[in-house]
């Protein structure tokens, strides 16, 4: 194979293809390349065993600021958009969705946090503990039917676009750009880079891969941690490190009806655990994710091991970093829970006592590990400020390569980035972007950016 491209997007998950659908649909580039590596697409952390299945719009995520709920909120929009002008089995899907605040402290924090995002959020509404029954028995009363004995409070919405198979997702954007005339789709599964540099000649890229060269004018890497190891290959992004973020999840029978999470502690930079109906497993809720840092760039690839290493560049800002993290005892003491949900038999008891903030008459044999569920997420660690990066992050040097590493949001984003990185290459190329049907079928506001959502580098 030795092919010439106008954009090669190397990655099939949900950002890749998320792109590939915005390139194909809404510019002028003729001929648009998809590198994959694995036989099929969406088989790494878009797979739905490998993700929460959540469509983040910032209400009940108390993690997040209002500008950034704002901005992840115009995300969703795009996906549902998308979703709904799209015919057969439906891409999205709809239900309950609460914040759960349990204890006087956490009432008064989803009191005032209700009045700041009520105005921006339509439907959302304040759930005394009577209502909460109706939304959710399980999590307001016990088994026998009494109210648990904890007061408790929650805002969200009785039924909304909350959940989604990225996989599934990543297939239609897929056949949707392929279904777009004008433009040659060059669609590589099993192909993996080896190697990419400057074509000095062209003032494009020469890729090399397992099945041959590919010329590019533009190139953007959509491959989680791996994006960041091509990044040093090329010599941009050294300063990064990462710190890969291993998630577990939980399988209980069927006890909540929507999604409820539960209150963020400011302490920790992982999400506070929750529980949702799974999408793929038929009457079991899955609680979790636990967060355990893993050295792999993939989940249960042992051979990602080795591109660990390569891009982790361990050094004492790195260590740092890591040293930092650990003086928070809340923290510190997070990791070493963490630990012990990897034991046999104690995790589910350990885990057990977590969910029942959420279900308060759970019972340790309704609690079953989920084998083989839970992907990674690549956290940078930015070495020149001796900090963790959350949320996404971006490499862009401006000469028409850009690396994307998308750990939460970055599913529910991946319409929204694609977007700003089609305009991007459209602008380096002299390439026409087609703004005004963009915003018109998808609704994206161009003018409106977060300074939370997404750190991005400009080397």
């Amino acid at each position: 194979m030795h092919s010439n491209s106008q954009l090669v997007i190397i990655g099939g998950g949900i950002s890749g293809t998320a792109l590939l659908y915005t390139a194909a649909r809404y510019s002028g580039l003729k001929k648009i390349t998809l590198l994959e590596k694995y036989d099929d697409l969406a088989s790494v952390n878009s797979h739905a065993r490998n993700n929460s299945q959540t469509l983040h719009r910032g209400d009940i995520e108390t993690n997040y600021t209002l500008d950034k709920a704002l901005y992840v909120k115009q995300a969703v929009d795009m996906v549902v958009n998308y979703a709904k002008s799209q015919k057969g089995a439906p891409l999205v899907h709809r239900y309950s969705k609460i914040a759960l605040g349990v204890g006087e402290q956490e009432i008064d924090f989803i009191r005032k946090r209700f009045e700041q995002f009520a105005p921006h959020y339509p439907g959302m509404e304040l759930f005394e503990a009577s209502a909460i029954a109706a939304i959710e028995p399980n999590v307001a009363l016990m088994a026998d039917g009494r109210p648990r004995k904890e007061p408790i409070i929650a805002m969200g919405s009785r039924s909304e676009y909350v959940a989604c198979d990225f996989a599934e997702l990543s297939r239609s954007f897929v056949e949707s750009a392929l279904a777009e005339q004008g433009c040659d789709i060059e669609l590589n599964l099993g192909t993996y880079v080896q190697k990419i540099e400057e074509n000095s000649a062209s003032g494009g890229f020469r890729i090399e891969t397992n099945k041959g060269t590919i010329e590019a004018e533009s190139v953007v890497a959509c491959a989680g941690g791996h994006s960041l190891l091509m990044a040093h290959q090329m010599g941009y992004g050294k300063n990064y490190s990462v710190l890969p973020m291993g998630g577990s999840f939980y399988f209980t029978p069927n006890m909540l009806k929507g999604k409820v999470y539960t209150v963020q502690n400011d302490n920790l930079p992982f999400a506070a655990v929750h529980g949702d109906p799974d999408l793929g497993v038929e009457g079991k809720t899955r609680f979790g994710p636990t967060a355990l840092a893993l050295p792999m760039l993939e989940r249960h690839q042992y051979k990602s091991i080795v591109d660990f290493i390569k891009v982790f560049r361990f050094d004492r800002d790195v260590m740092a970093v890591v040293i930092n993290l650990l003086k928070v005892g809340d923290i510190r003491n997070y990791f070493l829970k963490n630990l012990l949900y990897e034991v046999p038999v104690l995790q589910r008891y350990l885990f057990m006592k977590e969910v029942q903030k959420i279900v308060p008459s759970l019972r340790f044999k309704d609690v079953r590990y989920a084998n083989r569920f839970g992907g990674i997420r690549p956290q940078l660690i930015d070495k020149a400020q001796r900090k963790l990066i959350l949320g996404e992050a971006k490499i862009s040097p401006g000469n028409g390569i850009i690396f994307n590493m998308t750990p939460s949001p970055g599913a529910t984003s991946c319409l929204q980035n694609a977007a700003k990185d089609v305009q991007s290459i459209c602008e380096h190329l002299g390439v026409n972007f087609d703004k005004e049907r963009h915003v018109d079928e998808l609704a994206y506001d161009f003018t409106r950016s977060s300074s939370t959502a997404v750190h991005e580098e400009k080397v």
